[in-house]
């Protein structure tokens, strides 16, 4: 199969695309994949690495108000359009996917013009502007979140253009299945905790999180209160120093029972392991947190588009998964009596674990996939 993979900005974007394009190499070894991103985005460098033929556009976003800004976007759309329409010619797809941002938007409409089977994947409970507009003009649209559901079917109200319309599927995040595979010994070993270890594991996304990483440091004189329970604090690299210092003068009590790091290798090993995770709200890892069924205490982050994060953490706390505390509402305090009185009901872990192993879709990579097959297989692609 020739596939075209678009999306970026945010690894939330792009890692969810290389995961649908792992799934379509196992499936079929000799299948080629073209990635097209943004020539500023962080898929520029991380797609290259990966060892898929990469080639680049120049494209910005809409702002939500009236400016010239917007008017250089729409001429900067347009010969998108154009120029993907181009490539696709020379590279004669079986499918365009597209996961979102706004190097998508051109990109899978110049397909969806030229006949193309197209796709799109939604991660974030609320769609994002590129795919509220693909919407319309997709075959089928994946999404991560049974509560997108009713979004995409006010979105795509009355389309029945052509070949049975839009085609909606929940297939979860793809991101979700190399997750569901992993060994929770290997996280307990590379943590140096002996297996079954009960243990908490805070952390701020890949870079680290201020706000959580501040939390996490005034809560440290409230840890000897669960004597049985370790504590893994993943900083980020920028903020690892500071909050090592920060908490070097902490209780005898905690010596060996708190770890600090910078970063996480090998993160879907160390949830699989975890008795209760504190994060941010972002699409991809609560797929793998889903994926591996760990309960989790979720803090949206308020400077991401949209404000799309707190749309995904009700979604898991409505369903019992998680506890959802809004920044402006975290303090180490009101943090550590969070997780006490999860860690020390051991009830309630096992049902949050449940809840959330029940939200996860361990084959989301291998649903999209006999999607994309369905797809191509009823396709008559139009190759100008």
């Amino acid at each position: 199969m020739r596939v075209v993979l678009t999306g970026g900005g945010t690894g939330g974007h792009i890692y969810p695309a290389l995961a649908i394009g792992q799934e379509v190499l196992a499936r079929e070894p000799d299948s080629e994949l073209l990635y097209i991103g943004n020539v500023r985005g962080l898929e520029s460098r991380v797609v290259p690495q990966r060892g898929i033929r990469f080639e680049a556009l120049d494209v910005t976003g809409f702002r939500r108000s009236l400016s010239w800004h917007n008017v250089r976007a729409v001429w900067r759309f347009l010969a998108g359009v154009r120029w993907a329409k181009g490539l696709l010619r020379e590279f004669r797809p079986d499918i365009v996917v597209g996961t979102g941002g706004y190097v998508c938007g051109p990109v899978v409409y110049a397909a969806a013009r030229l006949g193309i089977p197209t796709l799109i994947h939604e991660q974030n409970v609320v769609p994002g502007l590129a795919n509220r507009f693909l919407a319309r003009h997709a075959r089928a649209v994946a999404y991560s979140f049974a509560d997108s559901e009713a979004h995409f079917r006010r979105l795509t109200a009355g389309r029945g253009r052509g070949k049975g319309g839009v085609r909606l599927l929940h297939s979860g995040n793809p991101c979700a299945s190399a997750a569901a595979a992993a060994s929770p010994e290997r996280g307990f070993a590379s943590l140096g905790f002996a297996p079954g270890t009960p243990f908490v594991l805070v952390v701020g996304g890949s870079g680290g999180a201020k706000a959580i990483n501040e939390a996490a440091a005034a809560m440290v004189p409230f840890l000897d209160r669960l004597p049985d329970v370790r504590f893994v604090f993943v900083t980020g690299e920028k903020y690892f120093e500071e909050i090592s210092a920060g908490v070097g003068g902490s209780p005898p009590a905690l010596e060996g029972r708190l770890k600090i790091l910078p970063y996480i290798h090998n993160m879907p090993e160390v949830l699989a392991a975890a008795s209760l995770v504190v994060s941010r709200a972002g699409a991809s890892f609560l797929s793998e947190i889903t994926a591996v069924g760990v309960p989790a205490i979720l803090i949206p982050s308020p400077n991401v588009t949209g404000n799309h994060q707190q749309p995904n953490a009700e979604s898991l706390a409505r369903k019992g998964a998680a506890i959802m505390i809004l920044e402006r509402d975290l303090t180490g305090e009101a943090l550590f009596g969070q997780i006490a009185g999860i860690m020390r009901d051991p009830d309630r872990r096992r049902s949050m674990a449940a809840a959330s192993r029940a939200l996860g879709k361990p084959e989301a990579a291998a649903l999209i996939y006999e999607e994309m097959r369905r797809l191509t297989a009823i396709a008559t692609p139009n190759r100008q």
